[in-house]
């Protein structure tokens, strides 16, 4: 008989130590750097006029306007002509970031590049660059406060190492203002209710959000052949499921109605989910995601 752990058989020993972490994040940080790079050249923010500190556009003066309002040294290059000096909106909305750094994410198969985990660092870090660099704040929920740092990358990996990963584990419970978008980036392999539970509480005040539930390829095609029991890095339990093909249907099944109910999940309360597969671009993912957050 073949014994399969679809998670590591011991987490402590194979990364979920922040001193692990430490060890993993300077290659985690550069392929997020990258990939937000490659990206940055086809996404813009969404400046407009208002409330702020960057200069934005000159314009006409208008009638009605306050006079103090009035650029006179730009306008002294004009005879008839007036200008005012506008400033760059600046949002008071903060997008709020979750990464799932719980055991079940460092699971790795043969069939993939990396764990979950440290795909969802490189998607979630990359992620956080493109927003600041679109002009908005950005949190690791639980951890940070809001920030519009070009080092945000930095920033956020240095409060990972800070926190140690068990504390990681669940999705933080507090309600995010009407004001506040949510990102979470997790396997999702919870009880639905369990999860529920939590995206009830973060969108109770009417905060948007986006869930991305990523998973490595095994976890979606289950390709195991003859005898198996399966071990789980939740508790000390296994399971002898016999021939694994006759058990590849029912498991099939019960992972389509596990992420249906995700999608309605998310659905009710007004928020987006995607999936990503570990043997997949980052890429793909991180643009779907970005493009959704950016648009107006």
């Amino acid at each position: 008989m073949v014994q399969v752990a679809l998670t590591p058989s011991d987490p402590l020993s194979l990364r979920s130590t922040a001193g692990a972490l430490a060890a993993r994040l300077p290659l985690i940080v550069m392929e997020a750097r990258r990939i937000a790079s490659v990206m940055s050249a086809g996404l813009h923010g969404r400046g407009r006029a208002g409330p702020g500190e960057a200069f934005w556009q000159y314009r006409n003066f208008m009638s009605g306007e306050s006079a103090n309002r009035i650029d006179w040294r730009r306008s002294a290059r004009h005879d008839s002509t007036y200008f005012v000096r506008e400033r760059e909106w600046e949002s008071p909305h903060s997008f709020y970031l979750w990464i799932d750094r719980s055991a079940s994410m460092q699971f790795c198969s043969d069939h993939a590049p990396l764990s979950k985990g440290d795909r969802a660092l490189i998607i979630g870090l990359a992620l956080a660059d493109l927003l600041v660099r679109s002009g908005e704040s950005v949190a690791l929920m639980g951890l940070t406060r809001p920030t519009a740092s070009r080092h945000v990358i930095d920033l956020f990996a240095e409060a990972m190492i800070a926190q140690s990963a068990h504390r990681q584990d669940d999705i933080p419970d507090y309600s995010l203002t009407s004001r506040s978008e949510a990102i979470l980036i997790s396997d999702f392999l919870s009880p639905i209710d369990v999860v529920s539970k939590h995206l009830s509480i973060l969108s109770a005040l009417g905060a948007k959000g986006h869930l991305l539930q990523i998973l490595d390829p095994v976890e979606v095609l289950f390709p195991f052949q003859g005898q198996m029991e399966l071990m789980s890095i939740e508790s000390d339990g296994k399971l002898d499921i016999g021939d694994a093909q006759a058990f590849r249907t029912s498991y099939l099944e019960t992972m389509r109605n596990h992420r249906e109910s995700l999608h309605n999940t998310a659905h009710k309360i007004g928020w987006h989910m995607d999936n990503h597969v570990t043997n997949s671009p980052a890429s793909d993912a991180l643009r779907n995601l970005i493009l959704r957050m950016i648009a107006p």
